[in-house]
């Protein structure tokens, strides 16, 4: 590769945006192969065995490309369902990070939201330039895209970082409840991360998410006869009424603030005072400050008492923090940008509702991208779909951000 074709970064040569995207270009069937086989493994979240017959996949390419690899089993606590294991895969580059080597950190997950037999019933087929099946967008190809953008930096002789780390990840779709803390280690010692869920689908990369966190509210209340003695029931079901209507008057307190209640779940026959409902509230945030505010907020409402006697649980479960746009993370994006027009197409960074393992990286203070996954849609749904042609520039996009970003 003549100097002409490489750009100048903190000193180092790294392969141009264009010798990345031919070599991405070579490297497109064998991607492709691979999605196949990735797509068609029944690997939903509570599917511990479809799950790591993908880490197996994934360890045994990275360990043939020179990556070192460890993984780490789940041991469920009372209570809890199997999990997958997270897989940690290390490529050390020539530059220590005493000397300004880099240290790159990659985040993809291997769990889908599909339950067993989705994938016997769709495998992976194509259309045209589409691949579809379960997860080929959400998040089979950018798993994939990682690799091979790496793979490229190799292909092109580009060692110029101390590390790349990537974390593939066995329970994003439940909110990383066990790979978070292995997330969250390797983010401590990072100088950037991209996390490779795809991009939206009119191309977008993301570089701000709002947070989440799932609440639980549990109302307890007396069970009585309706009919007979309704006077000394105290019914659940209707202070949960009370409290999904105060919750969603919430809406529009805080600018970027939601608040759903979900599912409401309570009583057991038409004929008995509800003693017991439950209630699962979805919030989420753009800013750190009104998150906390809102979920305060959503606190003090829920334990709001309107039927007389009756108690109320509040647990908050799982979720992420606001992924904020800092200053870093938009150089980062404008970085993206240029690359992109170098590719020849055009980019735009967006801000999106949706949460992902970008969310608490960022709240450690580690500049962060997201989206750097093939182009796709209908994440979730039957006709989720990946565009194809969108692979090798994606991957060329994601190797030159490693190297210069």
């Amino acid at each position: 590769m003549s100097a002409d074709h490489r750009d100048r970064v903190d000193g180092r040569e790294g392969p141009s945006p264009t010798d990345l995207l031919h070599l991405a270009e070579s490297l497109f069937e064998p991607f492709v192969e691979n999605l196949r086989t990735l797509v068609d493994i029944e690997c939903g979240t509570f599917l511990p065995g479809g799950v790591n017959r993908v880490a197996d996949h994934m360890q045994a390419r990275f360990e043939a490309a020179g990556w070192t690899t460890s993984r780490t089993p789940h041991r469920p606590g009372p209570g809890e369902e199997q999990l997958g294991d997270v897989l940690v895969a290390t490529l050390r580059g020539s530059v220590p990070a005493a000397d300004g080597g880099r240290r790159v950190l990659l985040v993809g997950h291997m769990d889908t939201v599909f339950p067993d037999g989705t994938a016997a019933a769709r495998p992976f087929h194509t259309e045209g330039d589409r691949g579809l099946g379960p997860g080929v967008s959400d998040m089979k190809g950018g798993l994939l895209g990682g690799f091979y953008a790496v793979r490229a930096l190799q292909e092109a002789g580009f060692d110029g970082f101390d590390a790349i780390t990537y974390v593939c990840n066995p329970d994003e779709e439940i909110g990383s409840p066990f790979s978070g803390p292995a997330i969250l280690e390797r983010a401590g010692e990072a100088d950037v991360c991209f996390v490779l869920e795809g991009a939206r689908e009119n191309g977008d990369i993301v570089s701000a998410r709002k947070g989440v966190a799932d609440i639980l509210i549990t109302v307890h209340g007396r069970a009585a006869h309706a009919g007979v003695e309704p006077h000394k029931g105290r019914s659940a079901t209707l202070q949960a009424a009370h409290t999904t209507i105060a919750l969603h008057e919430l809406n529009g307190r805080w600018p970027g603030v939601t608040v759903n209640v979900g599912v409401i779940q309570g009583g057991t026959r038409p004929n008995v005072v509800a003693q017991d409902c439950v209630l699962r509230v979805d919030v989420r945030a753009t800013q750190a400050a009104a998150f906390q505010a809102a979920l305060e907020e959503v606190e003090r409402v829920a334990r709001l008492v309107v039927v007389p006697d009756v108690t109320v649980d509040f647990e908050i479960g799982s979720g992420f923090p606001p992924m904020e746009k800092t200053p870093s993370t938009a150089r980062l994006a404008s970085r993206a940008v240029g690359i992109a027009a170098e590719l020849g197409f055009d980019l735009a960074d967006a801000a999106t509702g949706g949460a992902s393992d970008a969310n608490p990286v960022a709240g450690m203070g580690v500049p962060v991208l997201d989206g750097l996954g093939p182009v796709g849609g209908d994440d979730h749904a039957p006709t989720e779909w990946v565009d194809l042609s969108s692979v090798p520039p994606r991957v060329a996009l994601l190797a030159s951000l490693i190297a210069t970003g």
